[in-house]
């Protein structure tokens, strides 16, 4: 069972209706810019209700408001590829995974620091210590 739903003709089938129903949504809501970047239809300008968190990948369409650094986009041709592979069992499995994206092996794959859900850590400075002040 698991080889006619996983990487067959038949997530193919539902990666591409997955990505017909993204193209629909987006057509209509998007009032920003329409592109193709890292193998997605990438739609900006949409309302905040219209997708989850920062942006939602379905099938290979992008769909967020102005979220499109090029970390944020290759971590969503990750969510492509797995929709690619699982099809419509996708959001299934995403659902079952978690909301939370620290624990949600989707997102994990993806790449956490990648999709914005790790905080980048910034260097620490410190100012050269004067030598002679610190010795009698």
């Amino acid at each position: 069972m698991r080889r006619l739903l996983i990487d067959s003709p038949v997530s193919r089938a539902g990666y591409l209706y997955a990505t017909a129903v993204g193209l629909v949504w987006g057509a209509i809501w998007s009032t920003g810019r329409v592109e193709r970047r890292n193998g997605l239809v990438v739609f900006r300008g949409l309302p905040a209700w219209a997708f989850g968190r920062g942006g939602s990948c379905v099938g290979a369409v992008y769909l967020t408001n102005q979220n499109v650094t090029a970390d944020v986009l290759e971590h969503e041709a990750v969510h492509k590829d797995q929709w690619q592979r699982y099809g419509m069992l996708f959001p299934l499995l995403y659902f079952r995974a978690g909301r939370d994206p620290l624990q949600n092996r989707f997102e994990i794959e993806a790449g956490l620091a990648k999709g914005g859900y790790l905080r980048k850590k910034r260097a620490v400075t410190r100012a050269p210590r004067d030598r002679r002040a610190s010795t009698p």
